[in-house]
């Protein structure tokens, strides 16, 4: 499995990833491990908001890269949706939204 996720930053600012471990990547981020990305390093990531499984890295960064384009209204937006709605409205034109399952958290 492999998951995309978006993490918030103590100055509110949103960072969003992919990986194959998300328990160990989010470690990466909140310890400043030397894995750390260099957006949550200087950020100082605070808490993970969303976080999606999929079944092959193409589909996580491909989710991860359409995020990435959203502006952070859209992306806030995303965060609260509980259902899914948003990401088929957000990016349906774009990746297959059935191909991903939002992690409760």
């Amino acid at each position: 499995m492999y998951y995309t996720y978006i993490i918030r930053c103590e100055d509110n600012s949103l960072y969003t990833g992919m990986t194959s471990n998300l328990e160990r990547r989010l470690e990466e981020h909140f310890c400043k491990d030397k894995k750390c990305a260099k957006y949550t390093m200087s950020h100082n990531a605070k808490k993970l908001e969303s976080a999606w499984q999929s079944e092959s890295r193409v589909l996580a960064s491909k989710l991860e890269y359409r995020i990435k384009k959203l502006n952070k209204e859209e992306k806030e937006q995303l965060i609260k949706d509980k259902n899914n709605k948003l990401l088929n409205i957000f990016l349906g034109d774009t990746i297959e939204v059935d191909k991903y399952q939002k992690i409760d958290l």
